[in-house]
């Protein structure tokens, strides 16, 4: 007779990555624990995050394959854990970066192109600073540390779900409880993964009364673009720098300059505005920059997100799902190097 049995799931690791495969699998009908070994849940990289699920800005500087998966992530965060707040992106340019407006709606598409007046009734604190910007209206962004927190409630009240924090993430593969392993950890798991690097993103959390956005607001800049995001109660998450550098805990005083001066570049209010936060986290990444699900066993590797996570997270937790059930074999994957996999 046919063992009906839905798996045992050990996810490793309470990013967004993890947190989005604990959701999917219970949703699923699996019993998940996930391990964490921090004191709670996205107290990595994903505390860091600008949160903007933006799939057709992505088309600019990735691949297909994340705008799609990108598209699937903006209907997980409006329906499913409908933590997004549905304003669009706005994207503008010095008068001496103009070009970098144009360069950019020729690789993307969704998008209405702005005069002043328009910009001046979307955002009227922008109201004479632009002459020109590109509205991606159907995109959203959401506040990383709420979406993370919501997650974390609800795997909390499912009956499904346990979540043990403080735990070193032993081979849970030796556990007869677990038959598969999720492993999320991002850049912890280069100790399994030997061509996972880290990528240090750094920002900042300004704080004023004098500027109001309704939705992220991204400068172009040829060398360092910035967005600028609301957050609400008059906070603003400015980000956010790549550096190919896998130092953690510091931020550089050239990115606060970068990410200060773009700011003031939007709104001469900015200056004024209290520095209420700076950090920084690893990126993990692949050398493509692309995400990657891999499978050892009966462990499958969701990472490689790079600056995706929020984006890309629930697309590729369904991926697995579909995996460990045995709906596919795999669709978003890259070859393990030790164990060569047809795609």
């Amino acid at each position: 007779m046919r063992d009906t049995r839905r798996p045992h799931i050990a996810v490793l690791g309470a990013g967004i990555a993890g947190l989005a495969a604990a959701d999917a699998f219970v949703r699923a009908g699996c019993p998940v624990v996930l391990h964490e070994r921090g004191p709670e849940a996205g107290q990595g990289c994903s505390h860091y995050a600008g949160g903007m699920i933006a799939p057709w800005c992505e088309a600019e500087a990735s691949e297909p394959s994340i705008v799609a998966l990108g598209l699937e992530g903006l209907r997980y965060w409006r329906e499913t854990v409908p933590v997004a707040l549905g304003h669009g992106t706005l994207l503008v340019a010095p008068p001496r970066d103009t070009a970098e407006l144009a360069r950019f709606g020729r690789r993307t598409s969704n998008f209405e192109t702005l005069d002043p007046a328009a910009i001046a009734a979307l955002e009227p604190d922008l109201a004479g600073r632009f002459s020109r910007a590109l509205l991606f209206r159907e995109e959203a962004h959401l506040d990383p540390r709420a979406a993370v927190a919501e997650l974390g409630r609800r795997l909390r009240e499912s009956p499904l779900a346990e979540l043990r924090f403080g735990s070193d993430t032993p081979d849970v593969e030796g556990d007869r409880c677990a038959d598969w392993v999720i492993d999320c950890r991002g850049h912890a798991a280069r100790d399994r993964l030997a061509d996972l690097r880290g990528v240090k993103g750094e920002m900042a959390v300004l704080h004023t009364r004098d500027i109001s956005f309704s939705r992220p607001v991204q400068l172009l800049h040829p060398r360092t673009p910035v967005y600028i995001v609301p957050r609400g109660d008059g906070r603003f998450m400015v980000g956010a720098t790549a550096i190919e550098n896998a130092e953690r805990g510091r931020v550089r005083a050239r990115a606060l300059l970068d990410l200060l001066g773009a700011a003031y570049t939007v709104h001469p209010a900015f200056g004024e505005a209290e520095v209420v936060e700076i950090g920084c986290d690893l990126r993990p990444a692949f050398p493509d920059n692309m995400p990657a699900i891999r499978r050892e066993g009966r462990r499958v590797f969701i990472n490689g997100l790079y600056r995706h996570g929020f984006l890309v997270a629930p697309a590729l937790a369904a991926r697995a799902v579909a995996i460990v059930l045995g709906d596919i074999q795999s669709e978003v994957t890259h070859a393990h190097p030790r164990q060569r996999r047809s795609a």
